[in-house]
Parts: structure tokens; C-alpha cells; sequence
């Protein structure tokens, strides 16, 4: 993973400032109004640009789509590679929940189904990341929290870490929990707080309780 960031990483440097604008801000326009649904004259509109400009740097919608997707997935490594110093492995975990929550609140329901309909290329990279980066990082927090001592001994890291990619599915199926009546963040913390009470020992447990109770009286 080090070493596709760094590749990453170059690959952004070699980008003009521009291209970088224009992804940025695309992004934003995306994740607020669906990807079908926007044209690319409606994002040179939004962006005050012109549809040139953004031919300028990316040869089609389909090209734009899976560079952000690429983008956003290399930030989202970046982002959680500093939960590993967190106090013990269910702080960790709750880092990771926040960093998601805060990622999914403005996000409009259909950009995942207009991901997998219409951009197979842009899907396929959230799906390799899911199944490889997320994956192995929920593993590593077990084995974590086996050996510190608040995971159960005889929890499956490898089985445990692929329910856990699978339920992150089924939070994002509308059908499931349709949006608005059902928020992302709220059924994703349920989630969370499910997958650990399931993985914790009584110690672990304990400071679960703890740690909502304290949460719960600031």
C-alpha cells in the first residue's frame, strides 16, 4: 500500500494545479447531486469553467469519474494510516468510524448505484479497495485487539474482517435503508458498535461501556 501511495503521490506532483482544481471541485458537485444526473455541461456550469477546459485534462466523464475515485481512495489510505497509534484497538476502530461518517454525511445515495451502473472502471477501484485496504486494515485491528487483550482469543481476523467489508454493502443498499428515513452514519454506527460489542472479551466490553457512557454524559 506504501508504495501505490507513493506512486500516487507523483501522479498528483505531475498534475497543474488546474486538473487538481477541477477534480477537487467536481468531486464536491458529485457527491452533492449524483453522477447520472449531472452532465458535463452542467459541471462546467457549476464550475465556472468552461467544457473545454475539462476535456483539457480528461478525455471523457468515464475518465474524470474514475481519476476522483482514485483520488479519493489514495486520501482515504492517507487518512487512516494514523489510527494505528491510537490509545488501544477499539479507539482505533472508533477513529476509523468517525473519519467515515464525516466522508459519508454529504453524500447523495444514488452516487453508489450510479458508480456500479455506469462507471464499472471507477467501481472496480472501490471494490479493490474495499476488499484488499479496508479488508487488511479491520484483520490488522483484530489481531490488535487479540493480543492487547480485549478481543476475543478464538475471533477469526480473516473471517471477522470479511463480514465486516460485506455489511458495509448492505449499509449503502437503499432498498435496506432508504435514504433519508435512514441516515448513513446512523446505520453505520449501529454497525460498528455491533461488530465490536461481537469481537470484544468481558475486558473489552467493559471499556465499550465505559467509553459510551463517558460519551454519552459530555
Amino acid at each position: 500500500m506504501f508504495f501505490v501511495s507513493i506512486v500516487f503521490f507523483y501522479y498528483i506532483c505531475a498534475m497543474d494545479e488546474k486538473k487538481i482544481d477541477i477534480l477537487e471541485r467536481s468531486t464536491g458537485v458529485f457527491l452533492r447531486l449524483g453522477i447520472k444526473s449531472v452532465t458535463m455541461d452542467d459541471l462546467a456550469r457549476e464550475l465556472g469553467i468552461s467544457k473545454k477546459t475539462i476535456y483539457k485534462y480528461f478525455a471523457d466523464k468515464n475518465e474524470l469519474v474514475s481519476t476522483i475515485i482514485r483520488f479519493k481512495v489514495n486520501e482515504d489510505c492517507n487518512a487512516v494510516a494514523g489510527c494505528k497509534t491510537s490509545t488501544n484497538a477499539i479507539e482505533e476502530m472508533f477513529v476509523v468510524s468517525e473519519f467515515i461518517m464525516e466522508q459519508l454525511k454529504n453524500v447523495t445515495p444514488t452516487v453508489f448505484f450510479d458508480l456500479k451502473k455506469y462507471h464499472p472502471e471507477a467501481w472496480q477501484i472501490m471494490e479493490d479497495h474495499k476488499w484488499n485496504f479496508v479488508r487488511n486494515l479491520i484483520k490488522q485491528n483484530i489481531e490488535r485487539g487479540i493480543e492487547e487483550g480485549i478481543y476475543r482469543k478464538n475471533a477469526d481476523p480473516l473471517i471477522l474482517s470479511g463480514l465486516y467489508v460485506s455489511a458495509t454493502d448492505t449499509i449503502l443498499n437503499s432498498q435496506i435503508f432508504p435514504w433519508p428515513h435512514y441516515k448513513f452514519q446512523d446505520v453505520y454506527m449501529q454497525m460498528i458498535l455491533n461488530h465490536l460489542f461481537g469481537i470484544s472479551n468481558t475486558k473489552g466490553r467493559e471499556y465499550l461501556k465505559q467509553r459510551l457512557k463517558n460519551e454519552h454524559n459530555d
